[in-house]
């Protein structure tokens, strides 16, 4: 089922999918002219905080994670990236090291693009650094919304919010009427929920009890989206 008229998908949903789509030949030969595709397994690292930026990752398929660490380990998930999107650009950008790790959540093909053949890129195309503009102007606005979900929401409305916008990430070949799986591991849920994995196993319990979504295994079947919502209370 679409959620579009019931969850304003677009505040908590980075738009660097569009930043490559369609962009003229020229442009597109300049930023791919030294590109490495490869194969990362699931739990791979693509790059880590505080690393000097070599390069931007393009995910063409699969899913990955932005993630902080504190000194003691843990993770705190920002993002979780699905395919053709961009990673690594915003350190390049600023002049900077990486701000955050990022890791695939599954087997992914990734494009490895080099930093001199980025910067020639935006250099030389209008269209890409305005789409880079404007994409960062509107994960400001995500990240604001992010901010504000861990100040003024219960744990179990942080964690409704995410299996909302998480579930939009695994409606690949969706056929309307379909349940959708979301196969991320409790921790995953947790680091995104900003709450401890007990706290998510027991909201999950409650709300299979409540039919709202069934588990097999670590994957979340959403059945009910629109009580889904309402849980996240937004």
């Amino acid at each position: 089922m679409s959620i579009q008229g019931l969850f304003p998908i677009e505040k908590w949903d980075f738009k660097s999918k569009s930043i490559l789509a369609d962009l003229p030949a020229r442009d597109l030969q300049v930023l791919m002219a030294r590109k490495l595709e490869q194969v990362c397994k699931k739990g791979e690292i693509l790059f880590k905080e505080n690393a000097y930026p070599s390069g931007i990752y393009y995910l063409t398929s699969g899913k990955a994670k932005k993630y902080k660490q504190d000194k003691d380990g843990r993770k705190q998930i920002i993002y979780v990236a699905n395919s053709g999107e961009l990673l690594g650009y915003h350190a390049i950008l600023s002049g900077d090291n990486y701000p955050d790790s990022a890791a695939v959540l599954e087997d992914s093909h990734v494009v490895f693009i080099p930093k001199e053949d980025f910067i020639e890129a935006v250099r030389l195309s209008d269209v890409l650094s305005r789409r880079l503009l404007n994409t960062l102007s509107h994960e400001f606005v995500v990240l604001t919304n992010s901010l504000a979900l861990f100040a003024q929401k219960s744990v179990r409305e942080r964690l409704a919010l995410q299996l909302v916008v998480v579930r939009e990430k695994y409606k690949e070949d969706f056929e309307p009427g379909e349940p959708v799986e979301i196969n991320l591991s409790r921790d995953d849920l947790a680091s995104l929920a900003g709450t401890a994995r007990e706290n998510v196993v027991r909201t999950l319990s409650d709300f299979k009890n409540e039919g709202i979504l069934e588990t097999r295994g670590r994957k979340i079947i959403v059945l009910d989206i629109k009580r889904l919502i309402e849980a996240a209370n937004y």
